[in-house]
């Protein structure tokens, strides 16, 4: 999966949202069963997601989504071989923008 998010320190959640292609309320209820996105909120209450925040965003969504695990199994995953799995998983990421910049290349060619 290649999001289409700018480098930034942070990220709103509408824009999380957006990038994923899912509603904030799904964003909002993952943040709740999953210990691993700890985004900061401001004097307001909004969420504001750093970059490692949206890289274990990736990760879940990849598992639940794309491999379909339930949440219980995608939490499991996550506790018990986070190492060997998100290695591969962040190794099949960077691959995955490789391809998408050579496309970007062949189309401008």
């Amino acid at each position: 999966m290649h999001l289409n998010l700018p480098e930034k320190r942070y990220y709103g959640i509408g824009e999380v949202a957006k990038a994923f292609g899912v509603n904030t309320s799904l964003i909002r209820f993952w943040e709740k069963e999953f210990d691993v996105i700890k985004p900061k909120k401001n004097a307001k209450g909004n969420r504001k997601f750093t970059p490692e925040d949206i890289t274990n965003l990736k990760f879940i969504y990849h598992l639940v989504k794309e491999r379909g695990f339930t949440l219980e199994g995608a939490k499991t995953h996550l506790k018990e071989g986070k190492d060997k799995s998100f290695s591969k998983f962040d190794i099949i990421q960077k691959l995955e923008n490789v391809k998408a910049e050579l496309l970007k290349i062949k189309s401008q060619l």
